[in-house]
């Protein structure tokens, strides 16, 4: 009855029949029946061809119908799976006969002796990052804070679906926050190809962050702990700020204590957790890093900063974990236990940090995120990338984070960077 009222808007109305003729009338309307959705201001879509049927879901209805799986097809996947996440894992993270990850070991260490900067060959020195990576954005943040952006130029690498770093220009509406770029030293494609220009060329992992001499076409450093150093005394009396100093003669000895348990604990801690591949290396590599968290969270308490009122460089170490742990660590690698958002004194600590100007702009979470969801194929095999958590947005992370007012300590003053 629906059907024939809603069809009847489309036909005029003719004078009764006979019975004979109504007949007739009935079989002409059903021939050509219209469907009751279609109307005359939205004309029939155009016939189209049946959709091919998935051919995997056809043989399994065929197989099982609506049941799961039988057993020996799950445990046969289950088994091939694990061998070939294994295999993968291997290649991805490195382990120890415990399944614990072991961090490869940079290949290019900083000769500081035989670095010479001077105002004449400014721009020789050239930055290679990557915004996933935690490493590599320690050397963003030191450049900014030292006033280092003109005279070390910068390239932003992207991971790619391959695992190699590759350069691609990411247009951005958001101009404050750094973005993938092109590479604007060597015009390479890839990060590989850049490692590959040097002499004797270059066969290992191509890793950044990469400090490159464009006059010598050659690889200077790829370890960012040389990195920062240079970056935070290097160019004193060159370019830059020379009164702000991350590392200063009095506190060196607090710097490397702290390193020394950060390191190994937080830093490569969340790798170990979320590259483990077995249970007890997971079980201890979760126990050290929230064991440590909770320390570093109570020692917080009483000290701005880890080595009292003044930023170091432990502190930009520490910030770059942190300020992935929410987003990522905490779901990819498994880091369950808390978020940092549960750690009061810690996530005021990493709030403190990222209002200090220059800082958030080195913050491309978005971007971060794509580097760990989108390209660890082992750890998230659908790529979907999930939301910004709430807590960890822009506006979230710039609300007062009640540790003081940077006019209030003087020492403090020092690291505004105009």
């Amino acid at each position: 009855m629906a059907a024939t009222t809603a069809t009847s808007f489309l036909h005029p109305t003719f004078p009764s029949p006979t019975k004979r003729r109504i007949a007739k009338a009935k079989t002409k309307t059903q021939s050509f029946h219209v469907n009751p959705i279609m109307s005359v201001n939205h004309p029939p879509p155009p016939q189209t061809a049946v959709p091919n049927t998935d051919l995997l879901t056809t043989i399994t209805g065929f197989l099982w119908g609506k049941a799961l799986p039988p057993q020996l097809l799950i445990s046969t996947v289950r088994t091939t799976w694990n061998a070939t996440w294994h295999l993968m894992m291997k290649q991805l993270a490195p382990s120890d006969p415990s399944g614990s990850y072991t961090r490869p070991v940079s290949q290019f260490r900083a000769n500081f002796e035989s670095i010479q900067l001077s105002r004449q060959n400014q721009n020789n020195v050239h930055l290679y990052v990557g915004l996933s990576c935690p490493w590599a954005h320690r050397t963003l943040i030191v450049r900014a804070l030292k006033g280092l952006e003109e005279y070390v130029p910068v390239s932003i690498a992207s991971p790619g679906n391959d695992g190699l770093w590759e350069f691609r220009h990411v247009s951005s509406s958001n101009r404050d926050k750094v973005r993938p770029s092109l590479d604007v030293a060597n015009g390479c494609k890839t990060l590989k190809e850049v490692y590959g220009l040097r002499r004797g060329g270059y066969s290992g992992r191509a890793s950044v962050p990469l400090l490159w001499d464009v006059e010598r076409r050659e690889v200077i450093c790829n370890e960012s702990s040389d990195i920062i150093e240079l970056f935070n005394s290097g160019f004193d009396g060159v370019a830059g700020s020379s009164s702000l100093d991350l590392s200063p003669p009095s506190l060196k000895g607090r710097i490397k204590e702290w390193n020394r348990i950060i390191y190994p604990n937080v830093n490569n801690g969340v790798y170990r957790c979320g590259f483990a591949q077995t249970q007890e290396a997971y079980d201890a590599a979760v126990n050290d890093l929230f064991s440590t968290l909770d320390m570093l969270d109570d020692h917080l308490a009483n000290s701005r900063y880890l080595c009292g009122d003044v930023l170091t460089l432990a502190d930009v170490c520490l910030f770059t974990t942190l300020i992935r742990f929410d987003i990522v660590y905490n779901v990819l690698f498994k880091c369950t236990k808390k978020k940092l958002l549960e750690y009061n004194n810690l996530h005021g600590y990493m709030c403190d940090i990222y209002q200090i100007p220059k800082v958030a702009s080195t913050c491309n979470l978005e971007a971060i995120m794509d580097g760990y969801f989108k390209i660890l194929f082992p750890l998230n095999p659908g790529g979907i990338r999930p939301v910004v958590p709430t807590s960890c947005e822009h506006e979230v992370l710039s609300k007062p984070h009640n540790r003081g007012s940077p006019l209030s300590i003087g020492k403090y003053a020092e690291i505004h960077v105009s």
